[in-house]
């Protein structure tokens, strides 16, 4: 069978399963059983071998800490005093509400690490807030859903685990990375939330003064310590980035159940449960991907593709936009985590034969992918949001194209412009880059 005929066949079968509703994670693992079937050498054994043999690692440990770490922030009601952070440091800018929501995002995504968690802990307090103060519940569900994609961009961040962890990239370096798009980011959204608010008319709050400042940041300073410590301890090899979500989890109980008092038994046993049934998801979906992966890689499609792309001479900003583009398109449809594992693992080879450095793919591959968390038919955290503002996700669907616009723009900025997010990790970690 030539790498074309597998490549085929493989995501031909995926591409119906999907259609027909079945989910990703399945689908990946039956996609494969027509080419073990066909193969005269292959067995149907190979797919449960593959599939167990991708959790044979250290570092997918912090894929379910980093979820607990984020249950566990929203349990202890670290969202709560983000907000009041929020609210008196940008409340006063015209579409106050709508600056707090991306400001919030931006900051917890510095603790959990999770989209998913952001949209449902923040929706649940901001989205109503909202509607109640006039603003359209269709605006409200769009620009929290597009701000939580914050969560996987800003560090620390699961999906820079994963990419680290299959790919053998720096995951402090990663991490570094992710700092100037997600601060960027967050820049553009709060610039659409002022046009907004311009033209809707959209109520703020009253200038804070100093005295109003301090107690609100003396409540937050514990949570907004989480990212530093991470971070940190991953940077200067004190902590492993598995060891860094345990790290995580303890500190934020230690927030939770000594500081504030908000976490008791019963809440952790309910964010552990909680934890397990998504951690479980993700992780299933990491294994049959895995086993589709290693498929692509032995009948050769990735260096097939790069040959192909090799004869077409391209440059490695014209590679960049094509990247973006194939991350963009499958993140429609499956989650980031078997998306990395399929085809990050096949454009690798492709964005390493133009010169392109590895942190620079990594990132244009994870905020490409960010945009698929609020795009249909996927689109979890839009999901999330929109369940949550009691609206269809097609009601919202024109805001969040609004607000994804400069969202774009960043990313476009990423690819021509690769020592915009190289220049910190190559100040800080210049031994791994």
């Amino acid at each position: 069978m030539t790498a074309g005929e597998a490549a085929l066949l493989l995501f031909s079968t995926f591409g119906v399963l999907v259609f027909l509703r079945v989910p990703v994670s399945f689908a990946l693992g039956i996609a494969c059983l027509p080419v073990l079937l066909i193969d005269p050498r292959m067995s149907p054994f190979i797919l449960m071998e593959r599939t167990f043999k991708a959790y044979w690692s250290f570092i997918l440990l912090a894929v379910p800490f980093f979820l607990l770490a984020a249950n566990l922030m929203n349990m202890a009601g670290i969202t709560d005093r983000l907000i009041n952070l929020s609210k008196v440091a940008v409340g006063h800018l015209p579409g106050g509400l709508g600056h707090i929501n991306v400001l919030v995002s931006m900051l917890f995504a510095g603790i959990s690490g999770s989209s998913t968690a952001d949209a449902a802990g923040i929706g649940k307090l901001l989205i109503p807030a909202m509607v109640k103060q006039g603003y359209d519940v269709r605006f409200s569900v769009a620009i929290t859903a597009c701000s939580s994609v914050m969560g996987v961009i800003i560090p620390p961040s699961i999906l820079m685990v994963v990419w680290g962890g299959v790919m053998s990239v720096s995951i402090g370096a990663l991490f570094l990375a992710g700092v100037i798009p997600g601060v960027c980011i967050a820049g553009a959204m709060m610039a659409t939330v002022y046009a907004y608010a311009k033209v809707y008319k959209y109520p703020i709050y009253h200038r804070s003064t100093l005295r109003e400042l301090l107690p609100a940041f003396g409540g937050a300073v514990f949570a907004l310590l989480t990212p530093v410590i991470i971070v940190a301890g991953i940077v200067f090899g004190i902590f492993t980035p598995t060891e860094s979500s345990v790290v995580a989890v303890i500190y934020t109980l230690i927030i939770g159940v000594v500081l504030y008092r908000t976490i008791n038994a019963r809440k952790f046993v309910h964010a552990v449960y909680d934890t397990g049934r998504f951690a479980a998801i993700s992780l299933f979906c990491i294994g049959t991907a895995s086993a589709f992966g290693n498929l692509l890689a032995y009948y050769k499609v990735p260096a097939a593709l790069v040959e192909w792309i090799a004869a077409m001479s391209l440059g490695r900003i014209e590679t960049g936009f094509m990247i973006a583009a194939a991350f963009l398109l499958i993140g429609l449809f499956i989650d980031a985590i078997p998306a990395i594992i399929i085809l990050g693992t096949i454009l690798f080879p492709v964005a390493t034969s133009v010169g392109m450095h590895p942190v620079h793919f990594a990132i244009i591959g994870v905020i490409s992918l960010a945009f698929g968390l609020v795009t249909p038919p996927y689109g979890l955290c839009l999901l999330i949001a929109s369940a949550i503002g009691g609206i269809s996700v097609v009601k919202a669907l024109k805001d969040v194209a609004i607000v994804l616009l400069p969202m774009l723009g960043i990313l476009t900025l990423v690819i021509l412009l690769p020592d915009l997010i190289l220049w910190l990790p190559r100040l800080v970690m210049p031994q791994f880059m």
